[in-house]
């Protein structure tokens, strides 16, 4: 089970803006462009200066993104703007950007880095299996149980915590590990579905 499959209700809500946006001239690249450069604004911002009231930015960010992801892909999808450089672009921006939101936690203890850089090693390893779907013809895959929608809500939350609280309880150490294995774990599904017969 994994949030994305609360994707279609996300998006019903959302395509009345789709559609004003797309009559405006907006295009999903301009989109994808813009998340991916607050993404990277706001994990500069909390490197540089990791105030715990500055980590209320993750979890609205989040949001936001989870929002701006749905649109740039409906722009493309549905409005006449799917194109080549579109799908290159949504892939590696969204890589960046998880990288980029989720290092910032490594300053927080008792996050640390090693454990941080292997989340998103595993978090970009899920996106890298989902996409091989497509180059082996069975379309990409979204299998969780900790795909991207997944991976926001939880540092969603340690951001709260941190804004809330000014650091995070000893026992979310756990946190690192036991994420490291669900991203292990959704790895293993997005290949199985991958070679799952047509």
């Amino acid at each position: 089970m994994s949030i994305y499959k609360l994707k279609s209700s996300f998006q019903n809500l959302l395509r009345p803006l789709v559609g004003r946006l797309a009559e405006r001239g907006v295009t999903a690249n301009q989109v994808t462009l813009f998340a991916a450069l607050v993404s990277v604004g706001i994990g500069a911002l909390l490197l540089a200066n990791p105030q715990p009231a500055l980590f209320a930015l993750v979890p609205i960010w989040m949001l936001l993104r989870m929002a701006l992801n749905a649109v740039d892909g409906m722009l493309a999808r549905e409005h006449g703007q799917k194109s080549a450089l579109g799908g290159y672009l949504n892939e590696i921006t969204d890589v960046v950007s998880d990288a980029a939101l989720y290092l910032p936690f490594a300053l927080i203890a008792p996050f640390s880095l090693p454990w941080l850089a292997a989340i998103v090693f595993l978090a970009t390893l899920t996106e890298f299996t989902g996409v091989l779907g497509v180059a082996h013809g069975k379309g990409r895959s979204y299998e969780g149980p900790m795909g991207k929608s997944d991976r926001a809500l939880l540092f969603g939350a340690l951001g709260a915590l941190v804004a809330g609280f000014g650091t995070l309880p000893d026992w979310t150490w756990h946190i690192q590990p036991m994420a490291c294995v669900l991203l292990v774990w959704t790895v293993v599904n997005r290949v199985r579905a991958g070679l799952a017969p047509s």
